[in-house]
């Protein structure tokens, strides 16, 4: 017993030790964080922060990506619930295959389709702009949003289909008053997972965005310059990018939970 304590102490205790370290970082001054090893700031400074908040182009980083990962988590869990459905319910030519292909795209690294995102935007006038962004990752989180919906669906049984049908229910009103509730589990995993593939994406999010929607990650590679790194700068944007994600986490932590028990996660 005691063992199993300090192992999971142990975990613990690493898991939260970078968190520890990047807000330790975030309220000092470069001059202390430069020079020797210090556990707690000797100079407390909230500058780091007070100039993200004050700065346009620093705040509007995180607006820009909020902005995209709402509207691809939207866009991606809408196109794959119908998707999703036909893929349980139905058998048709093809059906595995296409299945199969969905998953490819989702495991091609972003690499790949960013010069053809690039070319395509710029030709059609979405460079620049959220929409390019969380339309470019759908590409990735829809194919996933399928993957986990469909397991949740199947484990809905058919004769739910047939029962709301002989009551008289039209398919659009079963589906979106029965139906989704029932797999409400599964569509907050699926967003979940699409929610933190697109706020932590990075290579795509750069190449789409030059000036009026560029992410935080891309403007933290400002903090690089002739005079060197700016440290606590820097570790005060990764504070702040954590809050999203740890937010995200609390309100769908039930969700998740029921999703590794009774889906596809």
């Amino acid at each position: 017993m005691r063992g199993s304590r300090f192992v999971l102490v142990s975990y613990i205790v690493f898991l939260l030790l970078p968190i520890y370290w990047l807000v330790n970082m975030s309220l000092k001054t470069n001059t202390e964080i430069t020079g020797p090893l210090t556990l707690f700031p000797h100079e407390l400074t909230f500058d780091n922060y007070i100039k993200i908040f004050t700065d346009s182009s620093w705040y509007m980083g995180y607006v820009h990506a909020v902005q995209y990962v709402v509207i691809n988590t939207v866009i991606s869990v809408t196109l794959a619930l119908p998707a999703a459905y036909a893929f349980s319910r139905y058998r048709f030519v093809g059906d595995k295959h296409l299945f199969f292909w969905l998953l490819t795209n989702r495991m091609a690294p972003a690499a790949v389709f960013a010069l053809p995102f690039f070319n395509l935007y710029q030709a059609v006038g979405l460079f620049d702009t959220v929409w390019a962004v969380a339309l470019a990752h759908c590409l990735f989180n829809v194919p996933l949003a399928v993957w986990i919906l469909e397991g949740f669906i199947s484990g809905v049984p058919h004769e739910i289909d047939e029962t709301a049908q002989i009551d008289g229910y039209s398919f659009p009103h079963y589906f979106v008053k029965i139906f989704i509730p029932l797999i409400g589990n599964g569509i907050g995993v699926a967003a979940f997972f699409c929610f933190m593939f697109s706020w932590v994406e990075l290579l795509l999010a750069r190449t789409l965005t030059a000036v009026e929607a560029k992410p935080i990650s891309a403007i933290m590679t400002r903090t690089v310059s002739a005079a060197g790194m700016d440290w606590g700068l820097l570790a005060a944007a990764g504070v702040l990018t954590i809050v999203p994600g740890a937010i995200v986490i609390y309100f769908v932590r039930n969700y998740i939970a029921k999703g590794f028990a009774l889906g596809r996660v």
